[in-house]
Formats: structure tokens, sequence, C-alpha cells
């Protein structure tokens, strides 16, 4: 039996909200200050998947000023099979100082995956992670009631609606359905689901750390009464033992790491069934650097093939409740995971295009300041990559722990504050750069290393090289949080050291700006090429490959 490896979707692809429509199947994932924003993977076999476009590309949404990790968070894609048309919801998230965590729920729809979509509706400010459920020409959202009251339990109410997807708002009424079908608490991202004689609705819980799982209830209207899963736990999680935490908003939970474990934070799902009428649960996870609780690669998409009880329950094929690495595929399927196709990155840049896989944080890629001609890449410098609003980069995501980045770059900078490179990127305060840039006193073209490390910069002295034609080649390996920088010059094929063994575990989420017991942030490790020009905007980097090959 052709079995499935996880997770299916490696490298930032949270929150992973599953569909199929005929014999294609979708899942769209969170990309929070990241733009275009949205992605959407795309398979038949059920193994391999890959990206097939972003949903919100077109300006619908500003992140510029955004704070990790707030953004567009759990886009929820659904069918409406009356219509024929595709629905998508999601929250942006505005701010989240002193736990007000301001969210806009928007939904647009479209007759087609790639569109045109709607222009986006406003739904609800009521909270976060909003979902969408069609029947009998009515529609209804689902969505987390964010507490604020002093005293009442949080992170809030699951509630649920009836939407005006034409308007905006909503029907009626909101109804107020549970606060927690478990005691791990922190209850969010609540999905509807009609099975047989009810109406199921799965949560996330226990916070998006170590604690995570997914828990269900059930109910034969769909504003309740519901009942919880007789078992009192998660029906997926990866640390299975009890955890009571009801009254904790959030938490990184670390004392709920599993070590007989290689994968971590399992939770928030969504339910698919196949063609086959067999039934599997999408959601995220984390892979941690060995020995450490650090998770540079963010929250990944996993799948897990699940069953219905003869008592109407959902459970896990194997009867348990701990999310593994592989599990069976779909029945007949024969397709073998194919991760040099789906993952590793070749771009020469010949079709004058630019990829589909490069995003830029905060703002949308191409414009005036990225275009691809004549075969390269054109950066031309604006913010230093400190910046929330205009920086140039254009970025993948990280996809393995063992893993080569090279690229070629050509600059000529006549001023101190023009650079141009590559390196690693994981948001404004926390990232690596080798540039080309000039020495300080202006006299000639070399190569360096800056880095951000928690807002700081920090620049490294004792690693510069000089590149008198400013054409360079760089090479990035990247092996378990050490990173080795190389770089070669034209007819040159020796590559030269420019540093080895630099320490880039804060590259990740619990290495990033956290409070004690709390996850600094769950977006994920990006690949760039960059520059940056705080002088008169004029300088132009030019690139003529990118590729990032997995080991």
């Amino acid at each position: 039996m052709t079995a499935i490896l996880n997770p299916i979707i490696p490298g930032m692809a949270p929150d992973p909200s599953i569909l199929r429509v005929g014999d294609d199947y979708y899942i769209a994932t969170s990309t929070f200050h990241w733009q275009p924003a949205v992605q959407v993977f795309h398979s038949t076999d059920f193994v391999n998947w890959e990206l097939l476009t972003y949903l919100l590309k077109g300006g619908e949404i500003s992140l510029q000023g955004t704070n990790t990790p707030a953004g567009i968070w759990a886009p929820h894609l659904s069918y409406d099979a009356d219509a024929k048309r595709f629905w998508l919801i999601y929250s942006h998230m505005q701010n989240m100082a002193g736990r007000e965590f301001n969210a806009e729920a928007y939904a647009m729809s479209a007759e087609r995956i790639t569109g045109p979509w709607t222009k986006p509706v406003y739904i609800t400010s009521i909270g976060f992670d909003p979902s969408l459920y069609h029947e009998n020409g009515h529609h209804y959202v689902a969505c987390l009631e964010w507490e604020t009251r002093t005293g009442y339990q949080a992170p809030g109410h699951l509630a649920i609606a009836e939407a005006d997807l034409v308007h905006g708002g909503i029907l009626g009424k909101w109804h107020r359905i549970t606060t927690n079908f478990t005691t791990r608490g922190c209850i969010e991202a609540p999905q509807l689901y009609h099975h047989g004689d009810y109406y199921y609705l799965l949560a996330a819980a226990g916070g998006t750390g170590y604690g995570h799982g997914v828990e269900c209830g059930r109910a034969k209207h769909i504003f309740g009464p519901y009942e919880p899963d007789p078992t009192g736990e998660p029906i997926v999680t990866s640390s299975p033992r009890h955890l009571f935490s009801l009254g904790d908003p959030d938490a990184g939970h670390f004392e709920m790491f599993n070590p007989q474990s290689p994968m971590q934070k399992a939770g928030h799902g969504s339910l698919v069934e196949t063609k086959n009428g067999e039934w599997y649960l999408a959601h995220l996870m984390s892979r941690p650097l060995p020995g450490t609780m650090l998770n540079p690669l963010g929250r990944e998409t996993s799948i897990q093939k699940v069953a219905w009880t003869d008592d109407g329950w959902l459970r896990l094929a194997d009867g348990s409740n701990l999310a593994k690495m592989t599990v069976p595929a779909p029945q007949g399927t024969t397709a073998a995971r194919d991760r040099a196709r789906c993952e590793d990155v070749h771009e020469d840049f010949s079709n004058n295009v630019l990829p589909l896989k490069f995003m830029t944080p905060y703002h949308l890629p191409g414009g005036d300041w990225a275009r691809v001609r004549n075969g390269k890449l054109e950066l031309c410098g604006r913010n230093s990559l400190f910046s929330q609003v205009a920086p140039s980069i254009l970025a993948t995501r990280a996809t393995s722990m063992d893993y080569m980045f090279t690229t070629r770059v050509t600059f000529h900078p006549d001023h101190y504050s023009e650079t141009a490179g590559a390196g690693l990127y994981y948001d404004a305060n926390n990232w690596l750069y080798a540039h080309l840039a000039l020495d300080p006193k202006e006299q000639r073209i070399e190569l360096s290393i800056l880095q951000a490390k928690l807002g700081t910069r920090v620049a490294d002295d004792s690693a510069v090289a000089p590149i008198p034609g400013g054409t360079v080649e760089l090479k990035f390996y990247y092996d378990e949080g050490l990173l080795a920088i190389f770089y070669r010059v034209p007819d040159d094929s020796e590559w030269h050291v420019l540093q080895k063994n630099l320490n880039v575990v804060y590259l990740s989420d619990e290495g990033v700006n956290g409070e004690p017991g709390e996850i600094g942030g769950f977006t994920g490790l990006f690949n760039f090429v960059g520059s940056v020009d705080a002088h008169q905007h004029d300088s132009i980097a030019y690139f003529d490959h990118y590729d990032v090959v997995n080991h």
C-alpha cells in the first residue's frame, strides 16, 4: 500500500483548510505578513502537493506595518455545490497589542479556484479563525468570539451565525456554542461538517504550541446544543497525555513536548472525504531542531487517515489519537512523493516572468521594484531589511533542515547605504544578509554579513571579502541551525569560505521575540534575495539564478 509521508507541505504552511471538488484537492494555508496572501496548494493524487496560486494577490489587503505574527490568519476554503462556487473566508489580524486581537473577517467567491474572485465582503470582527458551511442556500459562519472581559473563560466562545454573503455581516444573532470540548483550553478555529444525523464542530485546542490538538463536538441542530467527544481528549494530537489548561488564552506548553515523536504541535484540523469515500484530516505540525524545542520551518501541513465509529464519532484510522509521520494513502493510489518537484526551487529567469514561489514581506512583489527582464531578476533597492513597509525582498519558504541555496548577483553601488545580496529571513527583526556594498571609505566593493537578532543590528567585521567586479555567486549551506556561507567570483571555479558555523537557530518560531512560556512567532524561515537603497532608491541589483536543493 502506498504511504503518505508527513509533512505533505513542508515549510510555512499552517492552518490548512482542505477541500475536494471533483478529482481535485486543494489546501489553503495562512501567510501572515507575507504577500501575496493565502497560498493554495493543489493535488490530484493526494500525495504530491504543489503551489497553484494565491487568493489575495490584487491589492485587496494592505499588510504594511504589520507586526509578526499578525496579518492573514486561517483562511478557510469551501464549495457551495448548489451555486457551484468556491468560497474563501479569512481573518485579517490587525492588532495583537494588549491581547485585544482586533481581526476583521472577509468572504469572497469564484467559479474557479484560480479566479477571478469577487471583491472581499466584510463579515464580522467578533474574533478570528472563521469558517463557512453551506446548506440549502443558507451560509453559516463559525468563529472564535475573542474574550476581553476580566474573569471570563479565555480565549472565548466558539460561536455560529448565519452569514449574509451578498451584502456582508450576519443574519440574526450569534449563537455561543462552548468554551471547550476538552480541558486543554485555548479553543479556536471552529469548522462545521455534517455527517449522518449530526453536525460536527471541529476545533483547535491547547494553544498552537506543544499542547496543540484537534477536538470535536456534535449536535442534531446546527446551533446546538453540542455534546463533546466522550473520550474527553483531543481526537488528534502529538502529545496525548492529559492537559488541564482551561483559562489559559494561549501558551507554548513546552511541558507537553513529546520526546517519542518526531512530529510536534499537531492541531488545527480540517476534514475531507476522498472520491472513494475515505476520510482524512489535514492539520498543522512542527519539527524541532534535534535536541531543541526550536522550530525553524514554522508550522507545516500534515494529514491523517480517519474513520467514523459505529456510534458516530471521528477517530484516527488506527484507533488512537496520536498523529503519525506516515499514513496510508487512499485506496488505489500509486503515486510516489516527488520532493524535488514539489519543494526544490530552480529559477533561471529565462521566461521573463516573476516566479510563482516568490513572496515578499508586508507588501506585494513586483511593480516598479521587482521585475524579470532579459533573463535576469532586477531588484531596485529601497528600505532596509528592518522595514515593515517596503523592503526589496523576494523569498521562498525553507522546506528542509538540510539544504543548499545558491544565487549570483551583480551590483555596482555608488553610496555606502546601497547593498544587494541574499540570506535567511524570518521577519523584519530577525534575518541574516550576505551582501555586496561599498567599504566604509567607499573605495571598493566588498562582500560582508549583516544580521538582525531580536531587532538588534549585528555586523560581522571578521568576514569580509573584496569583490572588485561587483559580481559574486553565493552559496548557503543550512544544516540543522548551522549556516556556512561560500562565495566565488567569475572565472574562478573554486568556492571560498566567507563564514562557517554560524548559529542561526534564533531564526525559528521560539527564537524570535517571545515572552516566557510563549512562542515568539509562528510563521517560519525563508531564503531570500534582496537589495537596499537608503540613498536615492535608484540602484539595481541583477540576479541570474536562484536555486534551493533540499537534502
